[in-house]
């Protein structure tokens, strides 16, 4: 009884995400500072939050010029576990067609 109740504290649910065998899909936004639609973007994101790890490149920094020479005139632009997915908008059904395969791989 001790454990189940120890189990269902916020603290150790958040300790066994970091333990799982699991690991959430990454999704790269490629944006940069001042993006409007980049913004925007990211709150259409936010009921998927829980189901990728956002990853954001500046295309505008040095290291990123190979990015900025291609993709310069269409961000916001996504790739999803390093594959091209989307550019200037969220799909949204797109986006959980390619979660749900991934999610599908996964289990």
């Amino acid at each position: 009884m001790f454990a189940l109740k120890t189990l269902c504290r916020p603290a150790a649910l958040q300790l066994l995400r970091l333990f799982s065998t699991k690991t959430l899909p990454t999704l790269t936004l490629f944006t940069k500072d001042p993006c409007p639609l980049c913004d925007e973007a990211k709150e259409v994101l936010q009921p998927f939050k829980h189901r990728f790890i956002l990853q954001q490149v500046d295309i505008s920094l040095p290291e990123n010029k190979l990015w900025w020479d291609k993709y310069k005139w269409d961000i916001p632009v996504f790739h999803l576990e390093g594959q091209y997915a989307m550019k200037h908008r969220v799909d949204m059904t797109l986006l959980d067609k390619l979660l749900q395969d991934i999610e599908k791989q996964k289990t």
